[in-house]
């Protein structure tokens, strides 16, 4: 008889976890507690994730603190790791059942002591600044009967700044794992005993002023989709079963409820116009500029404007799976995702720290043998080396760079899932692109239509062809009847229709019998000709379906269908074409009807009549011919050539669960001119990576020259630090605005 185990869950939040290096340090001080489970960490949100075997979580927690990472409180249930965040422990994998979330004992409001040993806000560092200031002050113009006081003050200044880094970097050593911490807590150490405490304080303040700045610009980054939630208001007008409206909270609403929306005001959930009409801004959800037209049967999203009329809208989604919902959490998933340029920072800073430790080792015991230095001279050199040398702006350059792109792609209305996907489509040779609601509308339109008849007959013939099609469900049927409609045609009357699936319809109109049919039964009825097959091929030659009006006797008309461009997209492939990238495109329709859009479109390339595994086969052909290749559909019949791809990118998916799933990239409304935005934003992203990159490694090898020259002091080297890491924190968020959408 199996068993289902169950775990404790509890997601805590975490205020000094911001990045990679913090993740590492936790990672390894829960590797060997007991009854870990599964790990998840949301970095952007300051939250961590714990499922473990019941009654564990208390010595979790006090693992936590021990490192220098007390949780400050719970945020509830802990949601479902994504695929980002790895396993810890002997977790199965699967078959695990998950209790529901088990709260640890966390103080609400931490006591001083506790707060002391938290992370210090502005108040605190800026106390710290001036204590710090007070000891320098003290230490060069005081009397010798006071230096007493200017120690007291720079004890008081490292508590209040820096007890947090302190205490992680203590543990660290402990633990035998050198971090920046480390570095920072050896430094202060080491000035202190040897009599430089006015610098330990000033360079312990200065540091933690700066990782309060860093804090905060990552703070902007992160923010900047997460700040899309509050424009989902937190309560609707929701109808009752007796038809009267009454305020609601939005978390409370539940699915097929009726909630009305006025003028002004935004959407708080998703579902779908019931009654009314109004112009709907969607820029939160599509990136679309212009307002967008809806009426009775439209989809409708949240955190959009309603602009003009009253609407009465079903909701399809709650509060927490609403399109606006699923892009934030996608976003947040993205920033766990390693970049490759992030991933190569990571494991250089791994091999970078300790590297300084060492050199700054060898300086402190060389220089006396090799330079003639005292040991106090060379001691303080080595630690001058250290606070130079942390890694600070060299680690924080990749994430807030990232992120920052991420928000900008997402605020666009292009979800990329992944930083890996937006440095890799820099890279791309080749987009292959399928046919239907791609690069076309995805639903056919009257294009053309001819009087094979008498022209004195025009009006007559068009308004029975009218007639017939409007009672037809087909959608070539319908085609025809909208587009003449479209122009002034009015229907007659019809008598005695019949609907012949797979033939057509027919039906007596003005008193005659007529039928709207294909070729191949034109020519069952003996109704062929030499004009009609010459005229027939040439609309078959663009790829259009052509339907025939046609009596007992003869065809009087044709009317030509075809699924048409959509208006942006020759301007899309003209821009990817410029950015030296190849366009294919793949469909599975004729081969004619593939070369005419393709023509129109002007796509370099076209493959018709293709089964999902033939564009498969061709997915892995372009990648050998042409490079690193995206495919870009719909997310579902284009399946296998989405994950085949180096990106897969799906269009036009808001309200698609499927397209969500299956792509690396979504793009949220049918602009393909966002394809060449992401390749230009990829290459920006890059090349603002690489700027962050040389300048950290620079700044601190024109500093590390002076230290060893004896002209940078510990304070010197600290603003050294602190300016390196907001120059590539403020480059970073560049990438928030700018560059062509």
């Amino acid at each position: 008889m199996s068993t289902t185990r169950t775990f404790d869950s509890v997601t805590w939040r975490i205020p000094n976890m911001d990045c990679a290096a913090e993740e590492s340090e936790i990672r390894h001080a829960l590797r060997d507690v007991a009854g870990v489970q599964r790990l998840a960490f949301r970095l952007g949100a300051r939250e961590l994730a714990v499922d473990a075997l019941p009654g564990a979580l208390p010595g979790i927690e006090a693992a936590l603190k021990g490192a220098g990472f007390a949780p400050t409180g719970t945020v509830g249930a802990a949601p479902a790791p994504s695929v980002a965040a790895s396993s810890c422990g002997a977790c199965c994998g699967s078959g695990c059942g998950s209790a529901a979330a088990v709260a640890a004992p966390v103080d609400a409001k931490p006591s001083p002591w506790q707060a002391l040993t938290l992370a210090p806000g502005l108040s605190r560092t800026v106390a710290a600044l001036v204590l710090a200031l007070g000891a320098e002050l003290l230490s060069a113009f005081g009397p010798e009967s006071v230096q007493w006081l200017g120690m007291a003050l720079a004890v008081a200044a490292v508590a209040l700044a820096g007890l947090s880094t302190y205490i992680k970097g203590f543990n660290a050593l402990r633990r035998g794992r050198l971090n920046i911490s480390a570095l920072m807590t050896v430094a202060v150490t080491g000035a202190f005993l040897i009599g430089e405490w006015p610098e330990a304080a000033m360079v312990m303040a200065l540091y933690a002023l700066a990782e309060w700045l860093e804090a905060r610009a990552v703070d902007r980054a992160r923010g900047a989709i997460g700040g899309l939630l509050e424009m989902a208001p937190d309560t609707v007008e929701q109808r009752d079963a007796h038809g009267h409206w009454h305020a609601a909270k939005a978390a409370d609403v539940p699915l097929g409820a009726v909630i009305r929306v006025k003028p002004g005001t935004r959407l708080a959930l998703d579902g779908v116009v019931t009654a009314g009409r109004s112009a709907i801004d969607q820029a939160p959800v599509t990136g679309e500029s212009l307002p967008v037209d809806k009426a009775e049967g439209d989809a409708v999203y949240a955190g959009t404007l309603n602009q003009t009329g009253v609407l009465e809208v079903r909701v399809t989604a709650g509060a927490r799976d609403t399109q606006l919902a699923r892009i934030i959490h996608a976003v947040e998933q993205a920033q766990s995702e390693r970049a490759p340029t992030q991933a190569f920072i990571d494991r250089f800073a791994a091999v970078y720290t300790p590297a300084v430790f060492v050199l700054a080792l060898a300086v402190a015991l060389l220089g006396p043998w090799l330079a003639g230095w005292t040991w106090l001279t060379a001691i303080y050199k080595a630690l001058v080396l250290l606070v130079i040398a942390c890694p600070c702006a060299l680690v924080i350059a990749t994430p807030v760079t990232i992120v920052s792109a991420l928000a900008n792609a997402a605020r666009r209305g292009v979800l990329v899932k992944g930083g890996v996907y937006l440095e890799e489509a820099r890279r791309l040779k080749a987009v292959a692109l399928d046919k239907t609601g791609t690069l076309t509308l995805g639903k056919p339109v009257l294009v053309a239509h001819e009087l094979l008849s008498n022209q004195e007959l025009k009006e007559t013939v068009l308004s029975a062809a009218a007639a017939l099609s409007a009672h037809s469900a087909h959608p070539v049927s319908q085609a025809i009847a909208q587009g003449l409609a479209a122009q002034g045609v009015a229907a007659g009357n019809v008598e005695h229709f019949v609907d012949q699936p797979g033939h057509g319809v027919e039906g007596v109109v003005g008193g005659q019998r007529l039928r709207l049919i294909s070729q191949r039964a034109a020519e069952a009825l003996g109704l062929g000709s030499a004009l009609l097959t010459e005229r027939l091929a040439a609309h078959q030659a663009q790829g259009r379906s052509v339907s025939l009006l046609a009596s007992d006797t003869a065809v009087l008309a044709l009317f030509a269908v075809a699924d048409t461009v959509k208006d942006h997209a020759p301007e899309a492939v003209r821009e990817l074409h410029a950015l030296g990238v190849q366009t294919v495109m793949l469909s599975g329709d004729h081969p004619a009807a593939a070369q005419a859009v393709a023509g129109a479109a002007g796509v370099a390339e076209a493959h018709g009549q293709l089964l999902p595994g033939d564009k498969l086969a061709r997915i892995a052909e372009l990648q050998a011919r042409l490079g690193p290749t995206a495919m870009v559909g719909d997310g579902i019949n284009d399946a296998p050539a989405l994950a085949a791809a180096d990106i897969g990118i799906a269009m036009g998916s808001a309200g698609t669960d499927i397209a969500m799933e299956a792509a690396d990239v979504v793009v949220m409304n049918d602009d393909l001119r966002r394809l060449p935005g992401l390749i230009r934003l990829s290459r920006r992203t890059h090349g603002v990576l690489w700027q962050n990159i040389v300048l950290a490694l620079g700044i601190k090898a024109a500093f590390l020259g002076l230290a060893l020259a004896g002209l940078a002091t510990m304070w010197m080297a600290v603003f050294a630090d602190m300016g390196a890491s907001l120059i590539v924190v403020a480059n970073g968020l560049r990438m928030l605005r700018g560059g062509r959408a």
